[in-house]
Order: C-alpha cells, then sequence, then structure tokens
C-alpha cells in the first residue's frame, strides 16, 4: 500500500496482530524516520501496535532536506492559519486510508507530534468527526486558540510534554494549552521536564509511553 504521504513504518514482530497505531508527526525540517526513533523503546511495551511516521506534505523552506507541515517563516497570522488547515485536511485524508488499509478506527489511534507536529496533532485530532483513543504532544502550542475553539469536534483526552528551558516554543505554552482544554472540557495532562530545552528527552519518552499504554487496550 502506498499512502498519500511518504511514511516511516515499524511493524509489530511477526505474527501480532495490529490493535493500535500510533502516527507521529515530525517537527519543523524534520522527517520521519527524525521522530521514528521514538519507536525504538515504545515498541517493546506496545506488540500490538503499528507505528506510522510520515514526511509532511512540503519541502522545509529553510531545511530543504526536511519536510514542513506549515511555513512558519511567515509572521502572517491568517496565512498560518490557512496554511495549517491544508496540512490538517492532508493528515486527514492520510489517516482515512490508516483506517481503511489497516482496519482500524480512530478510537484504536494514537496521534503524537513534536514541535509543528504537536500543533497539527492537536488541530487534527480536536477537530476529527470522531474521538481518536489519545494525543500526546511534545515541546508544541495550539496554532489559533479562537480558530480551534470554534471548530472543536471531538474531546480527544491529551498529555501535553514540555521542557522549562524550551528555546524555541515557549514553555508558557504548556499552561496556555492547559488553559484553554480546561475552558473546553478536553480531558488533558500536562508536564514539565525541568532543565530540558526543545527535544525529547528519556523522561518525556517514558511518560508518554506510560500515558499511551494507560489508554490503549492491548
Amino acid at each position: 500500500m502506498k499512502f498519500s504521504l511518504n511514511t516511516t513504518i515499524i511493524k509489530p514482530n511477526d505474527g501480532e496482530e495490529i490493535k493500535n497505531a500510533i502516527i507521529l508527526l515530525h517537527g519543523y525540517g524534520g522527517d520521519g524516520k527524525d521522530i521514528s526513533m521514538l519507536t525504538f523503546n515504545w515498541k517493546r511495551f506496545l506488540k500490538n501496535t503499528i507505528f506510522l511516521c510520515p514526511d509532511a506534505h512540503e519541502v522545509c523552506n529553510i531545511n530543504p532536506t526536511g519536510f514542513q507541515w506549515f511555513d512558519l517563516s511567515s509572521e502572517d497570522s491568517e496565512q498560518i492559519i490557512n496554511e495549517s488547515k491544508k496540512a490538517e485536511n492532508k493528515i486527514k485524508e492520510y489517516i482515512e486510508e490508516i483506517n481503511s488499509y489497516y482496519k482500524l478506527t480512530n478510537s484504536q489511534i494514537c496521534i503524537s507530534g513534536f514541535s509543528q507536529g504537536c500543533m497539527m496533532s492537536i488541530n487534527v485530532g480536536l477537530t476529527s468527526e470522531e474521538c481518536f483513543n489519545c494525543i500526546v504532544g511534545f515541546s508544541g502550542k495550539i496554532i489559533d486558540k479562537d480558530y480551534l475553539k470554534d471548530r472543536i469536534k471531538s474531546k480527544t483526552k491529551i498529555l501535553m510534554i514540555h521542557g522549562d528551558s524550551d528555546e524555541i516554543v515557549a514553555p508558557n505554552n504548556l499552561l496556555d494549552s492547559k488553559d484553554f482544554f480546561i475552558r473546553n472540557k478536553v480531558d488533558v495532562e500536562t508536564l514539565m521536564i525541568k532543565n530540558c530545552g526543545h527535544n525529547i528527552p528519556i523522561e518525556a519518552s517514558s511518560a508518554a509511553l506510560n500515558f499511551i499504554k494507560k489508554n490503549f487496550k492491548n
């Protein structure tokens, strides 16, 4: 099967039934192979899970060897909203392909992402008609709270993780996001990691794994 987005796929061991999927969305300038590194530890504890790590649909403007979900070099908020909506539709189309090919429902899928991938995970997860199993976001934020608020259709539970020394996406975005989710009655858990910059340390990876295990019914 060739999906609409080029994808790094990590399958369960031979003979293990696929009961769940985790879709991992990379950050700005990254690719699916980058974020697939998370699966090395997770795979041992999620034996019936397939991991799908797509490349974004656009080549990154500042790093032509990587990809972007939308252009972050623009400061035009309306343009960012429009471009992120295009990316959202691309990801939703991709998830429909995953659901059909692997015979899964959204309730069997965790959608997760780092930085810009976290932003997309939030938008896709909360504006889809059917709830996902859960959302896990690393070092991200809500792209536009007013725009998202008016489009929420499902209340997928969320874990947001951020480093308190993040120099790319300010750590106060974690508290802003938490406030937004609580106000909109979305079940949210948060974790701020000390002395952590814009990356995913072992503590973050382990916390995310525990959250996913708790929600998946293997």
